[in-house]
C-alpha cells in the first residue's frame, strides 16, 4: 500500500517536473477552423498529454468572442483553470454556484445564448449506474430546448470515451449543423 502511495507522489511530482521544464516553455501552435491557437499547458489534470490542450483554446476564444452574453458550460472543467462568470451545470461535480442537477432533466428560469459543454457528454449515461447508452443523445436535445433563437451548442468528446456515442455522431442520429474530428476529439456545434 505505502508503494502505490510513493509512486503515484513520484507520478505527481515527475508531471508537474515535465510540465515546468518543457512544455510550459514551448510556444506551440495548432490550427483549427482557419485560425491559429496556442495549445493550452497547465499542471491541472496534465492537459499537455490529452484532449484538453485542443479543446480548452478553442471553447475559451468563443467564450470571448460572445462576453456578456448568457452562456452555460455544461460540466464543470473551465473553473479548475480560469475564474469564469457563466453558470455551470454538474450534476456531480459540487464548486460554488454550481447547478447540480441532471442534464438530461435542466429546464433552466431562462434560456441561453451558448451552451458549451467540454469532454462531459460522454459521460452521460455511460458512466451511471444504470448505464443508458443513448443518453447522452437525449441530453443534447434537451439543451437545445434551453437555447434562445440564434443561439449555439459547442461541445467536444474524446473519441473512443463512449462507443454508442461515437456511433451515434458517425451515424449523424445527433443532429449537428458541423463537426470537427481531430485525432482525439470530436467538436459539435449546433445552431438553433
Amino acid at each position: 500500500m505505502l508503494e502505490g502511495v510513493i509512486y503515484r507522489v513520484k507520478v505527481l511530482i515527475l508531471d508537474k517536473l515535465y510540465y515546468h521544464l518543457y512544455w510550459r516553455h514551448l510556444n506551440r501552435e495548432f490550427v483549427f477552423n482557419g485560425k491559429k491557437y496556442q495549445y493550452f499547458y497547465h499542471p491541472y489534470n496534465t492537459t499537455w498529454s490529452n484532449e484538453r490542450k485542443v479543446e480548452i483554446p478553442i471553447i475559451y476564444e468563443l467564450l470571448k468572442q460572445e462576453q456578456g452574453k448568457r452562456i452555460l458550460e455544461v460540466g464543470r472543467v473551465l473553473p479548475h483553470y480560469f475564474s469564469i462568470a457563466h453558470d455551470v451545470l454538474d450534476k456531480y461535480e459540487k464548486g460554488k454556484g454550481v447547478i447540480n442537477e441532471d442534464v438530461v432533466d435542466f429546464t433552466p428560469s431562462r434560456k441561453y445564448d451558448l451552451i458549451i459543454s467540454i469532454s462531459t457528454l460522454e459521460h452521460v449515461g455511460w458512466d451511471e449506474t444504470p448505464k443508458e447508452p443513448e443518453k447522452a443523445a437525449k441530453a443534447i436535445e434537451n439543451l437545445k430546448r434551453c437555447l434562445n433563437p440564434g443561439g449555439k451548442i459547442v461541445f467536444t468528446v474524446p473519441v473512443g470515451q463512449n462507443p454508442c456515442l461515437d456511433n451515434l455522431i458517425k451515424a449523424r442520429k445527433i443532429s449537428t449543423d458541423q463537426f470537427y474530428y481531430f485525432n482525439e476529439i470530436i467538436i459539435g456545434i449546433i445552431t438553433n
